[in-house]
């Protein structure tokens, strides 16, 4: 399990359906990984995405606070992607320098140390969105 600061951001993480891969990471010597789709599918326990196997976007790192649950799973663990192969269906994973990792004795961290959940409210009541709304009237 990964080492967290309560119990709160550590259900958090268990909750996240990348967050063995991010553990798997975290906990990965060396600076290079390269693995095939199937190796992740393993350590995740389920099949990726149709994307992951016909669009490169699906790997594109992300470093928003915002950034799709994959993104995030390897860039909060210190990792990018790089040599996608969706032919050949394999990736490598270039370990991303970190300073406070090593500050505090290693990759071992938390996704929201980056990254905090926020919690936004409730929808407000009485709020509708609709087609119109968003895109405006179709009338000329």
């Amino acid at each position: 399990m990964v080492d967290t600061a309560d119990s709160k951001t550590e259900n958090t993480i268990v909750d996240n359906e990348y967050a063995p891969l991010f553990e798997y990471l975290c906990n990965l010597e060396g600076d290079t990984w390269s693995a095939t789709f199937g190796e992740i599918e393993a350590i995740l326990g389920f099949s990726l995405p149709q994307d992951a196997l016909t669009d490169f976007v699906w790997w594109i790192n992300r470093v928003e606070p915002h950034s799709i649950s994959q993104a995030l799973a390897w860039g909060a663990a210190g990792w990018l992607t790089s040599n996608i192969d969706l032919e050949r269906e394999n990736i490598t994973f270039i370990r991303e320098y970190d300073r406070r990792a090593e500050e505090n004795g290693g990759p071992r961290r938390s996704i929201f140390e980056d990254w905090p959940p926020h919690d936004f409210g409730p929808w407000p009541e009485g709020l509708v969105v609709d087609r119109d709304f968003i895109y405006g009237s179709d009338q000329d």
